[in-house]
């Protein structure tokens, strides 16, 4: 005999219902955090990931839910999959650390795009004030380090907590400022490379556990008014190869 549905059953079939179509959306549109230094191609990436490159100078969307995370942005592919970014402010900025603790905790996000750019970072001013300011490679490839530590224990942090295992991938972004380097600079920056941003990952998958977190380090170009036509066509493979990657790692292919 059919069983009869009840009045006070609603409220959980309406939650089992929710939760089927957050799945779905989790598995389809994955969300992605994009941190990194101020100045290093965060949102430049992300806006050649969702196919609309936009000026150095343009002004970025901000966030209409008011949240530290300034900038949310939607890839959407051909077969109705695609990425959710939650573009983290820099260094420098005042909304950072809630930033970080929003995507890696009150809304723990299923992947991580860190961005660093061998010490040709962008130098800014002081929050407040706008423009560019000098300032050394040294100085920049110490802040960018300084910056990955607060980054990685966060990320360490979510990935422990998590039933299913995370994805990181460390994007080194200007390649076309050193391009005779890029295969020496992104071993540089991959676990077990022995230089201190790779003992730095080293740590990382200790602390998250290898089972938890796969961490891999992939080269993008950024400055695209000096690029030649052949820089033209490693820009875009550089692209092509990190979008399929991260399709491989959130199961759309």
């Amino acid at each position: 005999m059919p069983s009869t549905f009840r009045a006070r059953d609603l409220p959980q079939a309406l939650s089992r219902g929710r939760d089927r179509v957050t799945g779905a959306l989790q598995r389809r549109y994955p969300t992605v955090a994009v941190t990194g230094m101020t100045g290093a191609g965060k949102s430049e990436l992300v806006d050649h990931l969702c196919g609309r490159p936009t000026p150095d100078d343009a002004p970025r969307p901000a966030d209409p839910s008011g949240s530290a995370v300034l900038e949310r942005r939607v890839r959407r592919g051909r077969r109705l999959t695609g990425f959710r970014f939650r573009v983290v402010p820099g260094e420098n900025a005042a909304t950072r650390l809630g930033a970080l603790d929003q995507v890696f905790h009150d809304d723990p996000v299923d992947g991580v795009l860190h961005v660093v750019a061998n010490g040709h970072a962008t130098g800014r001013r002081a929050a407040g004030t706008t423009g560019a300011a000098p300032v050394s490679r040294e100085e920049q490839l110490a802040r960018e380090l300084d910056d990955w530590t607060v980054t990685a224990h966060r990320i360490a942090s979510m990935a422990v907590r998590r039933a299913h295992p995370t994805w990181l991938v460390v994007v080194v972004t200007k390649v076309d400022l050193y391009a005779d380097d890029v295969d020496e600079v992104v071993r540089s920056y991959s676990p077990g490379s022995g230089t201190p941003f790779g003992d730095r990952l080293d740590e990382l998958r200790a602390l998250a556990g290898a089972a938890k977190l796969s961490i891999d380090v992939l080269p993008a170009c950024s400055h695209l008014e000096s690029l030649s036509a052949l820089s033209a066509a490693r820009r875009d493979a550089y692209l092509a190869a990190l979008e399929r990657r991260m399709a491989q790692l959130s199961g759309h292919v």
